[in-house]
């Protein structure tokens, strides 16, 4: 079937799924291989359970013509997307990076919502399914959308924008995470650029931190908004961290001074960042204000919380060399009287795995904490001289029997170590 006959059903039957378990009545069902599990063989629950179509790529599964036979149905979501992104028209950011893009997101989703019918990637949607999925979303109430883009290889960028079609851009940063994919840094520069190759190419427009040099040596050629710590179209400075970021910003020589609830002095680019889009789209200085202020991180992305015992920033979302170290730089500056450090292993990092955990041991032995946990394999490598546990369980075992009190601990590490079990303990 070409897309454009499917598209004439998807306007009729709006909502789209890829879980038999969850099925809309009317949706259309799209049956995705996985590593483990193969849709098609779903696809018929999907039909009882409420569903309009099944879109397969198994012609031995289709029973009537219910049954949408394709060549591939990862392919044939994707273009479809793609189809609808375009019919629609709807202005899109497009917003990648190896640090804050979920943050990113949300703060911008914060401050353009406070104008705007805005459509916005939820949690963590970010891959070759759930941008496809978002963009589906779409409908002619939506005045935008911001569709965050996550890679792990190189080509995944080329392949979302070719999907998205955005008309601006944001690359947060570019650093070390994915190295086992990406093979090497210059494999993330190149991957990260490749939404510059597309808003470049198309004659779009960028939102870009003015003192990142590494990005400005790959933005040549497309039209700029800046954002940074002076001379930029949207300028701010951090006027405290302990632990929440408190900054200022300018507009006509007015400052405006913002008390957020996101822990880090590193979070100052992205909340300028949303101040840059939001100044572009002629939000008042108030509004934007408030909404950056307002904005409340979750999902254990540097989140505080104050428990019996101590007080925990809960970062187990995700890690890589650059975000860690930030997170441990930050921490160190937070005035308090007795600071515990617990981190996870970073995964996916490659052959320089150990080399970049030494890195971090030795940042550890630089500032003097008063108590530092490690755990897992790579940490186990890499460490000298602190308490290490090959596994997450064992930690947790520990912590019981030994459990802190009266301190500021900073719990951070990747998502598959799990440290956020730690939380009910601490």
């Amino acid at each position: 079937m070409y897309i454009a006959e499917l598209y004439e059903i998807f306007r009729h039957h709006p909502a789209v799924t890829i879980d038999s378990r969850k099925c809309p009545v009317d949706s259309i069902f799209f049956a995705l291989r996985g590593e483990r599990t193969d849709g098609n063989l779903y696809a018929e629950a999907a039909l009882k359970g409420g569903c309009a179509y099944a879109v397969v790529d198994n012609p031995n599964v289709a029973k009537d013509n219910r049954y949408i036979v394709v060549d591939d149905v990862l392919k044939t979501l994707q273009q479809l997307a793609h189809f609808h992104r375009k019919a629609l028209g709807t202005p899109i950011i497009g917003i990648t990076g190896t640090n804050g893009k979920t943050t990113t997101k949300e703060l911008l989703a914060a401050v353009l919502s406070t104008k705007y019918n805005l459509l916005y990637t939820e949690g963590n949607l970010n891959n070759h399914i759930g941008v496809p999925l978002t963009l589906l979303r779409l409908n002619y109430d939506h005045e935008m959308a911001v569709i965050e883009m996550g890679a792990s290889h190189v080509g995944d960028i080329r392949e979302l924008v070719d999907i998205v079609n955005p008309n601006y851009g944001i690359i947060t940063n570019i650093g070390k995470g994915h190295l086992e994919g990406f093979g090497s840094f210059e494999g993330v520069l190149q991957t990260k650029k490749e939404l510059y190759d597309y808003i470049r190419r198309t004659r779009g427009m960028i939102f870009i931190r003015k003192e990142d040099s590494v990005l400005q040596s790959i933005a040549q050629g497309i039209e700029q908004v800046t954002y940074g710590e002076s001379d930029a179209f949207a300028s701010g400075r951090v006027v405290s961290c302990n632990p929440y970021l408190v900054f200022e910003w300018k507009q006509q020589g007015k400052i405006h001074v913002v008390e957020t609830k996101l822990i880090g002095d590193y979070n100052l680019h992205n909340a300028l960042s949303a101040v840059a889009v939001g100044r572009y789209f002629k939000i008042p200085a108030e509004r934007i204000s408030r909404a950056i202020a307002a904005y409340e991180p979750t999902n254990n992305r540097s989140q505080l919380k104050t428990t019996a015992s101590n007080k925990l920033i809960i970062d187990a979302y995700n890690a890589n060399p650059s975000s860690m170290r930030l997170a441990i730089e930050n921490f160190a500056n937070i005035d308090c009287a007795s600071k515990t450090v617990i981190l996870g292993d970073m995964k996916e990092l490659g052959e320089e795995s150990l080399n970049l955990h030494r890195e971090i041991v030795g940042l550890l032995k630089e500032k003097h904490f008063d108590n530092v946990l490690l755990c897992g394999e790579n940490f186990n490598k890499a460490n000298e001289g602190y308490l290490c546990f090959p596994t997450t369980e064992d930690l947790v075992d520990y912590l019981k029997q030994n459990p802190p009190k009266n301190q500021y601990i900073l719990i951070k590490g990747s998502h598959s170590m799990g440290l956020e079990k730690l939380v009910d303990i601490l």
